[in-house]
C-alpha cells in the first residue's frame, strides 16, 4: 500500500522549474529515499509533501489525503525534521520535548527518545546555547515525538559526528522496525545504501534513476573495478576486447578497468594466457557514489566522456 503518491510534480520560482514532472511512491512500512545534488529539487519535493509548498501542478497525496487541503489531518500522521528550523533561544530542551508532545493526543514518551539521542543531559540547556550537532539531535527527536506513521527527514545526520550518526541510523531502523513509514532526504550515500529500501536519484528537478541501492549501483558504468600493475605491456586491442568492458585507463602503467564479473575474469584469463603478474591486484566493487556520479553527470562531463 502507498502511504505517499507523487505524480507529475512541478513547482517553478521565478519562471524556473526547480521541481519537473517529479513521480514516485512510497510504499508503508519502507525507507525511501531522496538522492540528487544540490539544487536538484529534492527538499522542494518533500516540502510539497509536508504541505509547506503548493505545487504549481501535479498530484500529491498523503494516506490518501492532500497535504495542503487537509493540512491538519496530515500534521496528525506526519512527522517532520526539516532542513533548517529555529526554535525561541531561551527554551530548553526540555520545554521543547514537553510543548511539541503537548501538540500530539497520543505522544510518545520523550524521555527515551532523548536518551536514545543523548540529550539527556542537555535537558535544562538553552537552545540558543546548544551545538549544531545537538540542535540536529533535538530536531529529530521533535520530529518523532507525536508517534508519526511517516516521518519526513531533510539531511538526518548533517553535523553529527560518525558516532552519533550511527546512533541516529540504528535508532531509524528501529523506527521503521516499529511500522512507521520513513522518507529519507540524504547527501551522505553510506547512509542511504545502509537504511533505504529503495531510492530516487532526482537531478534537475527530475526522477533520474528509481530502484533499490543494489540496483542503482548495478546501472553504474562499471559495477566493478579491477586495478594492477603488469610485469610487462599488455596489448591495447586484447584490453579493449574484454567482455562487458565499461572503461580502461592507465595510470602510469597501473591499469584500471571497469565492467563486471565476467571482466575480472577475462582478464584473469588473459593475465594467465600472456604469463603477466598482477603486482598490487585489487578488486573493487562500485559504490553507491559511483552510481550517483553515473547518473547526475553534468552535459560538460558527458562531453568530455
Amino acid at each position: 500500500m502507498s502511504v505517499i503518491e507523487v505524480s507529475e510534480l512541478r513547482k517553478s520560482y521565478g519562471g524556473r522549474a526547480v521541481v519537473d514532472g517529479v513521480s514516485f511512491a512510497v510504499e508503508e512500512g519502507e525507507i525511501f529515499g531522496i538522492l540528487g545534488p544540490n539544487g536538484a529539487g529534492k527538499t522542494t519535493t518533500v516540502e510539497c509533501v509536508e504541505g509547506l509548498r503548493v505545487p504549481d501542478a501535479g498530484r500529491v497525496r498523503v494516506t490518501g489525503l492532500d497535504p495542503v487541503a487537509d493540512h491538519a489531518r496530515v500534521a496528525r500522521v506526519l512527522g517532520a525534521q526539516l532542513q533548517e528550523s529555529e526554535l525561541q533561544a531561551k527554551l530548553t530542551v526540555r520545554e521543547a520535548l514537553e510543548l511539541y508532545s503537548a501538540f500530539h493526543e497520543k505522544p510518545a514518551d520523550w524521555r527515551p527518545l532523548a536518551e536514545r539521542l543523548g540529550l539527556t543531559e542537555k535537558l535544562t540547556t538553552r537552545f540558543g546555547k546548544l551545538s549544531g550537532g545537538q540542535k540536529q539531535r533535538l530536531f529529530i527527536a521533535l520530529a518523532l515525538v507525536g508517534n508519526p506513521r511517516i516521518v519526513v527527514l531533510d539531511e538526518l545526520t548533517t553535523g553529527l559526528d560518525p558516532r552519533a550518526r550511527r546512533d541516529t541510523w540504528e535508532l531509524i531502523e528501529d523506527i521503521r522496525a516499529n511500522g512507521v513509514t520513513v522518507l529519507l532526504v540524504t547527501h551522505f550515500m553510506e547512509e542511504a545504501q545502509r537504511l533505504c529500501d529503495r531510492i530516487a536519484v532526482i537531478d534537475k528537478g527530475r526522477v533520474a534513476a528509481l530502484d533499490t541501492p543494489a540496483g542503482l549501483i548495478q546501472r553504474s558504468a562499471g559495477a566493478t573495478v579491477i586495478s594492477f600493475t603488469p610485469s610487462a605491456p599488455l596489448d591495447d586491442r586484447e584490453l579493449n576486447a574484454l567482455p562487458a568492458l565499461a572503461s580502461v585507463e592507465d595510470h602510469d602503467g597501473r591499469l584500471v578497468l571497469s565492467g563486471t564479473d565476467e571482466t575480472v575474469n577475462a582478464v584473469i584469463t588473459l593475465l594467465a594466457r600472456r604469463h603477466v603478474t598482477a603486482h598490487h591486484l585489487r578488486v573493487v566493487d562500485a559504490t553507491l557514489d559511483d552510481a550517483f556520479l553515473d547518473l547526475t553527470k553534468t552535459d560538460t562531463q558527458e562531453a568530455t566522456a
